[in-house]
């Protein structure tokens, strides 16, 4: 029987070691192959080891465990962390979901560790109801409306709205605009807690586009795809984590 992987996330440093300790006796088998201390380095590491179940604390700054979990969807076993007495558990209570409470109970985790077991080779459950019902529970800080990146000797305030796409450059983050493009410090990861998901899409691992200026997509011959953009010449590489997102209706 092929070894389960895993990725588990938690803000709280006590609760996240206290959770791979109890794993190591629900679960020994268990290759958890990272351990994030936010939601972006959840979803970086999902799309860098591709587990097979993630454990994922609900309310984490940033990308909170709802939104990794959305990201995720359908690829992956999703567990959520929660503590005592958070809104969610009314509606992990409807046992669509599998849920961990903290502190750890080890015969609880014990529970969820059995069904998702039984589950390892079954598509993953549909959460997309549950998903957008707690989103609307959490609040989110007004996203980004601009960046100040140096061009030059300028600092020059680029509009989100005339930015093209954004692609991971060794150190930096490109931003390629109407006009030019200039170099960020702030990681393409940190970049997607801010920017708005239904206006800028993530492609790749280093790359998200506007959606508005996408043109087309287009499958080459290894499936691979690449999308055309309005009006330039570049062609920007899709990765097959994100080849749904370009279906014919």
């Amino acid at each position: 029987m092929t070894q389960a992987t895993a990725v588990l996330a938690d803000d709280e440093e006590a609760p996240r070691v206290q959770l791979v300790l109890a794993l190591r006796q629900a679960w020994p088998e268990l290759d958890i192959k990272a351990i994030a201390v936010n939601g972006a380095d959840a979803w970086d590491a999902f799309l860098e080891h591709e587990p097979q179940v993630c454990f994922l604390d609900v309310r984490m700054p940033g990308l909170t465990g709802v939104e990794v979990a959305r990201r995720i969807q359908g690829r992956a076993h999703v567990v959520f962390v929660t503590a005592h007495g958070d809104h969610a558990l009314d509606a992990f209570d409807t046992g669509a979901v599998d849920y961990v409470l903290k502190p750890v109970d080890l015969p609880r985790l014990r529970h969820a560790v059995e069904r998702v077991q039984a589950r390892l080779h079954q598509a993953p459950t549909d959460l997309h109801r549950l998903l957008t019902q707690l989103a609307g529970q959490a609040r989110k800080p007004p996203t980004l409306q601009s960046i100040q990146a140096a061009v030059g000797k300028e600092v020059r305030l680029i509009r989100l709205d005339d930015i093209v796409y954004f692609e991971s450059d060794s150190r930096y983050t490109r931003v390629v605009y109407e006009g030019g493009d200039a170099l960020i410090r702030t990681p393409l990861k940190e970049l997607l807690t801010q920017i708005d998901p239904d206006r800028f899409w993530q492609i790749h691992r280093s790359v998200i586009v506007n959606e508005r200026c996408i043109a087309s997509a287009i499958r080459v011959d290894d499936g691979a795809m690449v999308l055309s953009l309005r009006g330039r010449g570049e062609r920007l590489p899709v990765s097959r984590h994100f080849q749904n997102l370009f279906k014919a209706q």
